[in-house]
């Protein structure tokens, strides 16, 4: 199985305990991850996938709310549910996972975890979200060529884009 593929497993397994149990069980994480899977690619990302999860939920709920219809996100099933939670946070945060790989990471995973039904219920939600990012999205168009200026210009520091790649930061060193 492949790290990221594995990563979403594990983040999947945490998010589901955290959405039964309550926040009080994000405590958990660490020792969650060491005692499912060995330090690595996977281990990380599926930490990343976490915290980036539900640092982003509500927004994420609203989310999927507004494209499910005549479906309240507490009438979800928990694993789908949260499936779409984890896949619209690749989905809409995540520059370097093209959308069609977290949209079909995201029908396994419900069909793994959930039912056979799932994995369309799934489709559905995810590709009307991603029409919905793909649509809201500015078209880039090539900008003209600037005038040459007598003497160079100081260049502006870029903006920092609210939509950084979703690659997780190293993993800290953990304490025994």
């Amino acid at each position: 199985m492949k790290s990221r593929t594995r990563a979403r497993h594990l983040a999947l397994q945490f998010l589901y305990q955290v959405d039964l149990l309550g926040q009080e069980k994000i405590e958990d994480l660490t020792a969650f991850l060491k005692g499912e899977e060995k330090p690595g690619d996977a281990r990380t990302y599926a930490r990343h996938l976490v915290e980036g999860t539900l640092e982003a939920r509500e927004s994420l709920d609203g989310t999927i709310q507004s494209v499910a219809q005549n479906w309240d996100i507490s009438r979800m099933a928990v694993i789908d549910r949260n499936v779409l939670r984890l896949a619209s946070f690749e989905l809409l945060k995540c520059d370097d996972i093209p959308p069609n790989v977290a949209i079909n990471e995201a029908i396994e995973l419900g069909k793994r975890f959930s039912t056979a039904q799932s994995g369309s219920f799934i489709n559905g939600i995810l590709d009307k979200i991603k029409n919905q990012h793909l649509e809201a999205q500015p078209e880039e168009s090539p900008e003209p060529a600037p005038e040459p200026a007598p003497e160079p210009a100081p260049e502006p520091e870029p903006e920092a884009d609210p939509k950084a790649e979703c690659a997780p930061s190293p993993e800290e060193p953990e304490t025994p």
